[in-house]
C-alpha cells in the first residue's frame, strides 16, 4: 500500500481566453486551483504552437501558485534555461523529444525547477525507468497532444496504474492531462494520478470555482481523502 499523495488540481491555461490571460491566471487562483499548468507547443513537435518564456514571464506577476510548465517542444535543451528564468516551478519535457532525456532532467534540476517528465499516448511507461529516480513529476498524456478539448483515451489508465507501481514509495507526483473533468477525476484518482489538469474541464461554462471543487471532490472522494 503506498502513501497518498495530495490532490493537486492544474488549469490549463490552454483552454483561457488569451485575450485575457493575466486576469484568467488570478480568476483560477481565486477560484482555488493548486497549480498553474501552461502548456508550451511549437508547431513541430505537436501540430500546434502556443506562448514562449516571455509570456511565462509576464504571467509570473499574475498568480504566486505553482506554475506547472509542459513544454511539448523538440529540441528542449535550448529552451530550458530560458523558462526556468521566466519563472517556472516544474519543467515537465517529453520522453519522445529527444535522445538524452537523463542530460536534459539534470539540468532542470541545475536550473533548481522541478524535472518532470511527459509521455504520449504510444510510449510505455518502461520508457523512463532509467530516469525514474532523477523526477518529481511523471506527466500521462491521456490525449494525443497538440489540442485541447479532446476526449480522455481510457486505455491510459492502465498506465497510469503501472506507473503507481513503478514509483511505489518514491516522492513523485504522477500528473494526468487530457480530457480530465469532474466525470473522470474519481477514474483517473484511483488509477493513482494524484495531479489533475483540467482545461475544458475547469474554464468550460465560467464557473472556474464550482469545476475545481467538483474535480477535487472527486479525486479525493475516490482515493479516500477525509474532505
Amino acid at each position: 500500500m503506498t502513501t497518498q499523495r495530495p490532490i493537486f488540481i492544474a488549469p490549463s491555461i490552454l483552454s483561457a481566453d488569451f485575450a485575457r490571460l493575466g486576469e484568467e491566471v488570478r480568476a483560477i487562483d481565486d477560484a482555488g486551483c493548486d497549480w498553474v499548468h501552461i502548456d508550451v507547443m511549437d508547431g513541430h513537435f505537436v501540430p500546434n504552437i502556443t506562448i514562449g518564456p516571455d509570456v511565462v514571464a509576464a504571467l509570473r506577476p499574475h498568480s504566486r501558485k505553482i506554475f506547472d510548465v509542459h513544454l511539448m517542444i523538440a529540441p528542449c535543451d535550448p529552451y530550458l534555461e530560458a523558462f526556468a528564468k521566466a519563472g517556472s516551478d516544474i519543467i515537465a519535457i517529453h520522453a519522445e523529444a529527444g535522445p538524452h532525456l537523463d542530460r536534459s532532467l539534470q539540468a532542470i534540476r541545475a536550473l533548481g525547477k522541478k524535472a518532470g517528465v511527459s509521455l504520449t499516448p504510444s510510449t510505455p511507461e518502461s520508457a523512463i525507468e532509467y530516469v525514474i529516480d532523477k523526477l518529481d513529476l511523471v506527466l500521462v498524456m491521456t490525449v494525443n497532444p497538440g489540442f485541447g478539448g479532446q476526449a480522455l483515451i481510457p486505455a491510459q489508465l492502465e498506465k497510469i496504474r503501472r506507473l503507481k507501481m513503478m514509483i511505489g514509495e518514491r516522492p513523485i507526483d504522477i500528473q494526468v492531462d487530457g480530457g480530465v473533468n469532474a466525470g473522470n477525476a474519481a477514474d483517473v484518482a484511483r488509477a493513482g494520478a494524484n495531479a489533475l489538469v483540467g482545461g475544458s474541464g475547469v474554464f468550460k461554462g465560467g464557473d472556474y470555482a464550482g469545476n475545481i471543487a467538483a474535480m477535487r471532490q472527486s479525486a479525493e472522494r475516490a482515493c479516500g481523502i477525509s474532505i
